[in-house]
């Protein structure tokens, strides 16, 4: 575990820049194509390529050919300039027919998981979002977050997501809010053109016999 935890202070503690210019996303984009199931819950591992990507300031909004209620996603990821490592990503999705959000951050391995994660900025700090799953690429916060917060975010000039290390020490993993407030912008407005609403829930006739035990 000791070097688990070293691995992540190294990171923590390098240069960072957009992952545009270096490491690839992790294949599993999260939210966004796993919206078709309830949208809080990520599918199985299986990449699939976008089909429209947009940059605005350090945030990417991509869209991807899938039937979907939430068919696209705005992303920054941050990575070490020298090693390529990711060491945060911050993704989020809407999804238009329940008017909400939800969110995905990324962080590696070697976190407290009974920590969580909090994200301050100069306009909202978040409640502590407790992580959900890890896998060898890292570990994940996957939440709703509500309309609010993300205006809020959208009027922030700096933000970043505090988190523990397993041997107690915090780190405070910096993005960019350069682009948040147009990404955000593009991102409802494409998912709204491109998602498939979901088939209304069947419901049972006023005379249905009630369910034998």
């Amino acid at each position: 575990m000791r070097s688990v935890c070293l691995s992540l202070a190294v990171a923590a503690a390098l240069l960072v820049m957009p992952a545009a210019f270096a490491a690839k996303p992790a294949a599993q984009s999260a939210p966004a194509a796993a919206a078709a199931n309830g949208g809080a819950q990520p599918q199985a591992n299986r990449p699939v390529e976008p089909s429209e990507t947009k940059g605005f300031g350090d945030w990417t909004v991509r869209c991807y050919p899938v039937s979907s209620v939430s068919p696209c996603e705005m992303l920054e990821l941050r990575v070490a300039k020298k090693t390529g490592q990711r060491i945060l990503g911050v993704l989020l999705v809407y999804i238009p027919s329940r008017n909400e959000h939800v969110m995905q951050i990324s962080v590696p391995l070697g976190v407290a998981l009974q920590s969580g994660l909090v994200v301050h900025s100069d306009t909202y700090n978040s409640p502590v979002m407790r992580f959900r799953r890890c896998d060898q690429q890292g570990c994940y916060v996957e939440v709703p977050i509500d309309n609010g917060a993300v205006s809020s975010l959208a009027r922030a000039t700096k933000a970043q997501a505090t988190i523990v290390s397993a041997d107690g020490r915090k780190f405070d993993l910096v993005f960019s809010m350069s682009g948040f407030a147009d990404a955000h912008r593009a991102l409802v407005d494409l998912t709204k053109q491109k998602a498939v609403n979901p088939p209304p829930q069947a419901q049972a006739p006023d005379n249905a016999a009630p369910a034998q035990p």
